[in-house]
Protein backbone atom coordinates (compact mmCIF):
# COMPACT_ATOMS: atom_id res chain seq x y z
CA UNK A 1 0.00 0.00 0.00
CA UNK A 2 1.45 3.35 -1.01
CA UNK A 3 1.16 6.82 0.49
CA UNK A 4 3.04 9.15 -1.85
CA UNK A 5 6.53 7.68 -2.00
CA UNK A 6 6.29 6.00 1.45
CA UNK A 7 5.33 2.37 1.99
CA UNK A 8 2.90 1.78 4.83
CA UNK A 9 3.30 -1.36 6.91
CA UNK A 10 0.54 -3.81 7.94
CA UNK A 11 2.43 -5.13 10.99
CA UNK A 12 4.55 -3.90 13.89
CA UNK A 13 7.59 -5.56 15.46
CA UNK A 14 8.32 -5.23 19.18
CA UNK A 15 11.88 -4.59 20.24
CA UNK A 16 11.35 -6.60 23.42
CA UNK A 17 13.30 -6.50 26.67
CA UNK A 18 16.32 -8.49 25.46
CA UNK A 19 17.65 -10.45 22.50
CA UNK A 20 19.72 -12.76 24.72
CA UNK A 21 18.04 -16.23 24.85
CA UNK A 22 19.22 -16.87 28.42
CA UNK A 23 17.94 -13.50 29.62
CA UNK A 24 14.65 -14.09 27.79
CA UNK A 25 14.24 -17.48 29.48
CA UNK A 26 14.88 -15.96 32.91
CA UNK A 27 12.51 -13.06 32.28
CA UNK A 28 9.77 -15.40 31.03
CA UNK A 29 9.94 -17.39 34.29
CA UNK A 30 9.94 -14.18 36.35
CA UNK A 31 7.00 -12.60 34.54
CA UNK A 32 5.03 -15.84 34.57
CA UNK A 33 5.47 -16.00 38.35
CA UNK A 34 4.44 -12.34 38.73
CA UNK A 35 1.40 -12.91 36.49
CA UNK A 36 0.25 -15.96 38.45
CA UNK A 37 0.72 -14.11 41.74
CA UNK A 38 -1.23 -11.15 40.35
CA UNK A 39 -4.12 -13.36 39.30
CA UNK A 40 -4.04 -15.27 42.59
CA UNK A 41 -3.94 -12.09 44.68
CA UNK A 42 -6.73 -10.28 42.85
CA UNK A 43 -8.98 -13.33 42.47
CA UNK A 44 -8.46 -14.19 46.14
CA UNK A 45 -9.57 -10.66 47.01
CA UNK A 46 -12.70 -11.19 44.92
CA UNK A 47 -13.44 -14.51 46.65
CA UNK A 48 -12.84 -13.08 50.13
CA UNK A 49 -15.20 -10.15 49.54
CA UNK A 50 -17.85 -12.44 48.09
CA UNK A 51 -17.54 -15.11 50.81
CA UNK A 52 -17.62 -12.89 53.92
CA UNK A 53 -20.90 -11.10 54.64
CA UNK A 54 -19.05 -8.55 56.80
CA UNK A 55 -17.37 -7.28 53.64
CA UNK A 56 -20.62 -6.70 51.75
CA UNK A 57 -20.23 -2.94 52.05
CA UNK A 58 -19.70 -0.19 49.44
CA UNK A 59 -15.95 0.01 50.15
CA UNK A 60 -15.36 -3.67 49.40
CA UNK A 61 -17.82 -3.60 46.53
CA UNK A 62 -15.59 -1.01 44.85
CA UNK A 63 -12.47 -2.92 45.88
CA UNK A 64 -13.76 -6.09 44.21
CA UNK A 65 -14.21 -4.18 40.95
CA UNK A 66 -10.67 -2.79 41.30
CA UNK A 67 -9.31 -6.31 41.82
CA UNK A 68 -11.14 -7.61 38.76
CA UNK A 69 -9.81 -4.70 36.72
CA UNK A 70 -6.21 -5.33 37.84
CA UNK A 71 -6.50 -9.00 36.90
CA UNK A 72 -7.93 -7.99 33.52
CA UNK A 73 -5.21 -5.40 32.87
CA UNK A 74 -2.45 -7.85 33.75
CA UNK A 75 -4.02 -10.37 31.35
CA UNK A 76 -3.93 -7.77 28.57
CA UNK A 77 -0.19 -7.15 29.01
CA UNK A 78 1.65 -10.18 30.42
CA UNK A 79 0.53 -13.08 28.15
CA UNK A 80 1.62 -11.08 25.08
CA UNK A 81 4.90 -10.25 26.84
CA UNK A 82 5.48 -13.94 27.60
CA UNK A 83 4.71 -14.86 23.99
CA UNK A 84 7.26 -12.36 22.73
CA UNK A 85 9.89 -13.62 25.18
CA UNK A 86 9.37 -17.25 24.16
CA UNK A 87 9.19 -16.75 20.39
CA UNK A 88 11.80 -15.10 18.22
CA UNK A 89 9.50 -13.24 15.80
CA UNK A 90 7.57 -10.51 17.64
CA UNK A 91 5.16 -9.29 14.96
CA UNK A 92 1.66 -7.95 15.54
CA UNK A 93 -0.97 -6.76 13.11
CA UNK A 94 -2.32 -3.22 13.17
CA UNK A 95 -5.64 -4.49 14.57
CA UNK A 96 -3.96 -6.47 17.36
CA UNK A 97 -1.72 -3.53 18.23
CA UNK A 98 -4.55 -1.03 18.60
CA UNK A 99 -6.76 -3.55 20.37
CA UNK A 100 -4.13 -3.84 23.08
CA UNK A 101 -3.66 -0.06 23.20
CA UNK A 102 -7.43 0.39 23.48
CA UNK A 103 -7.65 -2.11 26.35
CA UNK A 104 -4.76 -0.38 28.15
CA UNK A 105 -6.55 2.98 27.89
CA UNK A 106 -9.79 1.35 29.03
CA UNK A 107 -8.14 -0.22 32.08
CA UNK A 108 -6.25 2.93 33.08
CA UNK A 109 -9.24 5.25 32.71
CA UNK A 110 -11.58 2.90 34.54
CA UNK A 111 -9.10 2.45 37.39
CA UNK A 112 -8.68 6.22 37.73
CA UNK A 113 -12.47 6.56 38.01
CA UNK A 114 -12.78 3.69 40.49
CA UNK A 115 -10.06 5.14 42.73
CA UNK A 116 -11.89 8.48 42.71
CA UNK A 117 -15.17 6.75 43.55
CA UNK A 118 -13.47 4.93 46.44
CA UNK A 119 -12.13 8.27 47.73
CA UNK A 120 -15.67 9.68 47.57
CA UNK A 121 -16.88 6.64 49.52
CA UNK A 122 -14.25 7.30 52.21
CA UNK A 123 -15.36 10.95 52.32
CA UNK A 124 -18.97 9.97 52.95
CA UNK A 125 -17.98 7.40 55.59
CA UNK A 126 -15.66 9.74 57.50
CA UNK A 127 -17.39 13.10 57.09
CA UNK A 128 -21.07 12.07 57.07
CA UNK A 129 -21.24 8.78 59.01
CA UNK A 130 -24.89 9.22 60.03
CA UNK A 131 -26.02 9.65 56.42
CA UNK A 132 -23.57 7.13 54.94
CA UNK A 133 -26.05 4.28 54.51
CA UNK A 134 -28.46 6.56 52.64
CA UNK A 135 -25.81 8.35 50.57
CA UNK A 136 -24.05 5.13 49.49
CA UNK A 137 -26.98 2.81 48.95
CA UNK A 138 -26.87 -0.06 46.45
CA UNK A 139 -28.36 1.98 43.60
CA UNK A 140 -25.77 4.74 44.03
CA UNK A 141 -22.89 2.26 44.23
CA UNK A 142 -24.03 0.44 41.10
CA UNK A 143 -24.39 3.76 39.31
CA UNK A 144 -20.90 4.92 40.29
CA UNK A 145 -19.32 1.64 39.17
CA UNK A 146 -21.33 1.63 35.93
CA UNK A 147 -20.26 5.21 35.22
CA UNK A 148 -16.60 4.26 35.84
CA UNK A 149 -16.72 1.41 33.34
CA UNK A 150 -18.63 3.56 30.81
CA UNK A 151 -16.10 6.41 31.09
CA UNK A 152 -13.29 3.88 30.63
CA UNK A 153 -14.90 2.56 27.45
CA UNK A 154 -15.53 6.05 26.11
CA UNK A 155 -11.96 7.15 26.85
CA UNK A 156 -10.62 4.05 25.13
CA UNK A 157 -12.63 4.68 21.97
CA UNK A 158 -11.86 8.40 21.76
CA UNK A 159 -8.14 7.82 22.37
CA UNK A 160 -7.66 5.10 19.75
CA UNK A 161 -10.08 5.69 16.86
CA UNK A 162 -8.14 8.59 15.31
CA UNK A 163 -4.61 7.15 15.89
CA UNK A 164 -5.69 3.84 14.36
CA UNK A 165 -6.50 5.68 11.11
CA UNK A 166 -2.95 7.02 10.73
CA UNK A 167 -0.61 5.70 8.04
CA UNK A 168 2.40 3.92 9.51
CA UNK A 169 5.68 3.59 7.69
CA UNK A 170 8.85 1.53 7.74
CA UNK A 171 10.81 1.04 9.90
CA UNK A 172 8.00 -0.58 11.90
CA UNK A 173 9.98 -1.37 15.07
CA UNK A 174 8.28 -0.37 18.36
CA UNK A 175 11.04 0.46 20.81
CA UNK A 176 9.51 -1.08 23.98
CA UNK A 177 8.18 -4.49 25.06
CA UNK A 178 4.45 -3.71 24.79
CA UNK A 179 2.24 -1.58 22.59
CA UNK A 180 1.72 1.91 23.98
CA UNK A 181 0.46 4.86 21.99
CA UNK A 182 3.42 7.32 22.24
CA UNK A 183 6.06 5.02 20.65
CA UNK A 184 3.55 3.70 18.09
CA UNK A 185 2.62 7.22 16.96
CA UNK A 186 6.30 7.93 16.33
CA UNK A 187 6.05 5.49 13.41
CA UNK A 188 3.25 7.44 11.71
CA UNK A 189 4.13 9.08 8.38
CA UNK A 190 0.92 11.16 8.30
CA UNK A 191 0.07 14.23 10.37
CA UNK A 192 -0.65 13.17 13.96
CA UNK A 193 -1.53 16.61 15.36
CA UNK A 194 -5.30 15.97 15.46
CA UNK A 195 -4.81 12.55 17.07
CA UNK A 196 -2.43 13.94 19.67
CA UNK A 197 -4.77 16.88 20.42
CA UNK A 198 -7.76 14.55 20.93
CA UNK A 199 -5.76 12.28 23.23
CA UNK A 200 -4.37 15.15 25.29
CA UNK A 201 -7.82 16.71 25.63
CA UNK A 202 -9.39 13.43 26.72
CA UNK A 203 -6.60 12.72 29.21
CA UNK A 204 -6.74 16.27 30.59
CA UNK A 205 -10.50 16.13 31.15
CA UNK A 206 -10.31 12.65 32.71
CA UNK A 207 -7.22 13.47 34.77
CA UNK A 208 -8.54 16.77 36.10
CA UNK A 209 -11.97 15.32 36.82
CA UNK A 210 -10.69 12.36 38.82
CA UNK A 211 -7.98 14.43 40.51
CA UNK A 212 -10.47 17.08 41.66
CA UNK A 213 -12.67 14.36 43.17
CA UNK A 214 -9.66 12.73 44.85
CA UNK A 215 -8.22 15.95 46.25
CA UNK A 216 -11.63 17.25 47.34
CA UNK A 217 -12.44 14.03 49.16
CA UNK A 218 -9.07 13.81 50.88
CA UNK A 219 -9.15 17.49 51.86
CA UNK A 220 -12.45 16.99 53.67
CA UNK A 221 -11.20 13.76 55.26
CA UNK A 222 -8.06 15.48 56.57
CA UNK A 223 -10.07 18.41 57.91
CA UNK A 224 -12.40 15.98 59.70
CA UNK A 225 -9.40 14.12 61.11
CA UNK A 226 -7.86 17.37 62.35
CA UNK A 227 -11.13 18.15 64.11
CA UNK A 228 -11.27 14.74 65.80
CA UNK A 229 -11.44 15.04 69.58
CA UNK A 230 -9.15 12.13 70.34
CA UNK A 231 -5.95 10.56 69.09
CA UNK A 232 -7.93 7.34 68.67
CA UNK A 233 -10.30 9.01 66.21
CA UNK A 234 -7.40 10.54 64.29
CA UNK A 235 -5.58 7.19 64.15
CA UNK A 236 -8.70 5.30 63.03
CA UNK A 237 -9.39 7.71 60.16
CA UNK A 238 -5.86 7.58 58.78
CA UNK A 239 -5.42 3.83 59.25
CA UNK A 240 -8.69 3.34 57.37
CA UNK A 241 -7.65 5.54 54.42
CA UNK A 242 -3.93 4.74 54.26
CA UNK A 243 -4.27 1.72 51.96
CA UNK A 244 -6.30 3.63 49.41
CA UNK A 245 -3.98 6.63 49.57
CA UNK A 246 -0.96 4.38 48.94
CA UNK A 247 -2.64 2.70 45.94
CA UNK A 248 -3.63 6.10 44.51
CA UNK A 249 -0.08 7.42 44.94
CA UNK A 250 1.48 4.41 43.19
CA UNK A 251 -1.05 4.55 40.36
CA UNK A 252 -0.69 8.26 39.59
CA UNK A 253 3.06 8.58 40.20
CA UNK A 254 3.93 5.52 38.10
CA UNK A 255 1.47 6.47 35.34
CA UNK A 256 2.53 10.11 35.09
CA UNK A 257 6.23 9.20 35.28
CA UNK A 258 5.81 6.58 32.58
CA UNK A 259 3.97 8.78 30.09
CA UNK A 260 6.08 11.86 30.77
CA UNK A 261 9.18 9.87 29.77
CA UNK A 262 10.07 10.33 26.07
CA UNK A 263 9.53 7.27 23.86
CA UNK A 264 13.16 6.32 23.27
CA UNK A 265 13.49 2.63 24.12
CA UNK A 266 15.92 3.45 26.96
CA UNK A 267 16.47 1.18 29.95
CA UNK A 268 14.66 3.68 32.18
CA UNK A 269 11.62 3.65 29.91
CA UNK A 270 11.57 -0.16 29.93
CA UNK A 271 11.81 -0.27 33.73
CA UNK A 272 9.00 2.27 34.13
CA UNK A 273 6.82 0.31 31.70
CA UNK A 274 7.39 -2.93 33.60
CA UNK A 275 6.65 -1.24 36.92
CA UNK A 276 3.46 0.42 35.64
CA UNK A 277 2.01 -2.45 33.63
CA UNK A 278 3.29 -5.57 35.42
CA UNK A 279 4.15 -4.74 39.04
CA UNK A 280 1.35 -2.31 39.98
CA UNK A 281 -1.53 -4.81 39.46
CA UNK A 282 0.37 -7.18 41.80
CA UNK A 283 0.82 -4.56 44.53
CA UNK A 284 -2.80 -3.44 44.91
CA UNK A 285 -4.26 -6.62 46.50
CA UNK A 286 -1.15 -6.95 48.70
CA UNK A 287 -1.55 -3.40 50.00
CA UNK A 288 -5.24 -3.83 50.77
CA UNK A 289 -4.80 -7.25 52.38
CA UNK A 290 -1.69 -6.47 54.45
CA UNK A 291 -2.97 -3.12 55.75
CA UNK A 292 -6.61 -4.05 56.34
CA UNK A 293 -7.63 -5.99 59.44
CA UNK A 294 -11.07 -6.88 58.09
CA UNK A 295 -9.60 -8.40 54.92
CA UNK A 296 -6.98 -10.34 56.90
CA UNK A 297 -9.64 -11.65 59.28
CA UNK A 298 -11.92 -12.69 56.40
CA UNK A 299 -9.00 -14.36 54.59
CA UNK A 300 -8.01 -16.28 57.74
CA UNK A 301 -11.62 -17.40 58.18
CA UNK A 302 -11.84 -18.55 54.56
CA UNK A 303 -8.54 -20.45 54.79
CA UNK A 304 -9.67 -22.09 58.05
CA UNK A 305 -12.76 -23.45 56.31
CA UNK A 306 -10.62 -24.85 53.43
CA UNK A 307 -13.63 -25.16 51.06
CA UNK A 308 -11.45 -26.61 48.31
CA UNK A 309 -10.58 -29.71 50.40
CA UNK A 310 -12.89 -32.76 50.70
CA UNK A 311 -14.60 -33.20 54.04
Amino acid sequence: MELGNVTTVPTFVLQGLSNNPQVQAGLSVLFLAVYLLTLMGNLTMLLVVRADSHLHTPMYFFLSHLSFLDAFYSSVIVPKLLQDLLFKWKTTTLLECFTQISLVFFSGATEACLLSVMAYDWFQAVCHPLLYVVAMNRKVCNGLVGASWAIGMGTSLVSTILPAQQHFCSPNLVCIFTYELPPVLLLACSDTSVSVASILTTMAVLGLGTLVLLLGSYTHIIMTALGANSAVGWSKIFSTCSSHFLVVTIFYVSGVTRYMTPASGSVLEQVLSVQYSVVTPLLNPLIYSLKNREVKAALSKMLARRPWLPV
